[in-house]
């Protein structure tokens, strides 16, 4: 990924933060996805005081994204004021819109560090439907 894109996709994401809805945890997170016609769409985490119907940064983006039209991601970003890979759930719909090599940027707004891993190497064995002729 060319650096220019990776800052605005950083950028956009940062921005995204500012909404966060975190008022339990208090560690808002942004993401911001990049779709494959270059289009960037961005989500931040909303909590609730039910837990369980808490929502991740990431999957707002996406959520974002294919409420757009978008079906094909090609990275995503996602920042916080600490180290925020993304979960199991969200690795999991991440797996649906792209491949497994697929860019992972994750940056740590207080330090400044930025990880980026492909997806293959934070989910290996994604969940797929097999295709009927596969039976």
């Amino acid at each position: 990924m060319k650096e220019q894109m990776q800052k605005k996709l950083l950028s956009s994401a940062e921005m995204a933060m500012k909404n966060s809805y975190s008022p339990y945890s208090g560690f808002a997170v942004g993401s911001a996805v990049l779709c494959e016609d270059g289009k960037v769409f961005c989500g931040t985490n909303v909590e609730n005081a039910s837990y369980g119907l808490t929502i991740c940064a990431e999957r707002v983006a996406i959520f974002n994204a294919v409420s757009s039209g978008c079906r094909r991601i090609d990275a995503i970003a996602v920042v916080a004021k600490g180290v925020a890979f993304p979960c199991g759930a969200c690795l999991q719909v991440i797996a649906e819109f792209t491949d497994e090599n697929a860019d992972i940027i994750v940056k740590n707004i207080s330090s400044g560090k930025i990880i980026i891993k492909k997806l293959k190497e934070l989910l290996p064995e994604a969940f797929k439907l097999k295709d009927k002729n596969e039976e």
